[in-house]
């Protein structure tokens, strides 16, 4: 969802695209280079939307559209099986978490903050000192657009010899590169639910046998 009613020009550290017809330079979009910098906010359990919402509100009757920019709840393509049919269906990637794109000062700090069904910012401490924002590496992990026609890649057969409680890394998706550890075995589906530790918080993520591997 976006909330950004500014118009900004690209600045150096944003992409260009130099194949269009004609030479044209394109300017191309990237959600880490847009103007100010990416923060995670925890909202209370099932309560995004409405703190989306409720957070939209208040960034328009206090008019900091120049401050806050984007509130984003991160969405995935979850492939599910449903009365014996295969569907796609999105799901929330972090339950209780929301992206907010800002200029991190003490309105827009207070504004985010004392929004209802938001409980605080992640990686702020208890001394009230600035939470840190998310790094290039983490936003491209979370909000990198998927190209159109985009092919999965092949995956080696799984093997069905995994148990609760075992540790494992993510190979490949958002979450590359993480560790976790198995929380739930579906193996009719061949899906595991795992414990990932994002935001200093474990969550549970449900991803396919081959997307993670042994320790």
């Amino acid at each position: 969802m976006n909330t950004d009613n500014t118009i900004t020009e690209p600045t150096a550290d944003q992409e260009f695209d130099l194949t269009t017809d004609g030479g044209e330079e394109e300017f191309i979009d990237r959600p880490w280079l847009r103007p100010g910098k990416w923060y995670v906010v925890h909202s209370q359990s099932s309560y995004e939307k409405k703190a989306v919402q409720a957070m939209q509100a208040r960034v328009q009757t206090m008019h900091l559209e120049h401050k806050i920019y984007e509130i984003v709840i991160p969405m995935e393509d979850v492939v599910e099986f449903k009365n014996g049919r295969k569907q796609t269906v999105q799901k929330k990637m972090f339950p209780g978490y929301i992206l907010v794109r800002c200029e991190l000062d003490d309105d827009s700090w207070l504004c985010i903050r004392q929004t209802p069904g938001i409980t605080g910012f992640v990686g702020q401490n208890q001394r009230g000192q600035r939470p840190t924002p998310l790094s290039k590496r983490e936003v491209q992990q979370f909000l990198a657009p998927k190209d159109e026609g985009e092919v999965a890649p092949k995956r080696k057969a799984p093997k069905l010899d995994y148990e609760v409680g075992e540790a494992v890394r993510v190979k490949e998706g958002p979450f590359a590169d993480f560790q976790g550890q198995i929380a739930e075995i579906n193996a009719d589906h061949m899906k595991l639910k795992v414990l990932v530790n994002i935001f200093g918080r474990d969550t549970l993520v449900e991803m396919d046998f081959g997307q993670v591997a042994k320790l």
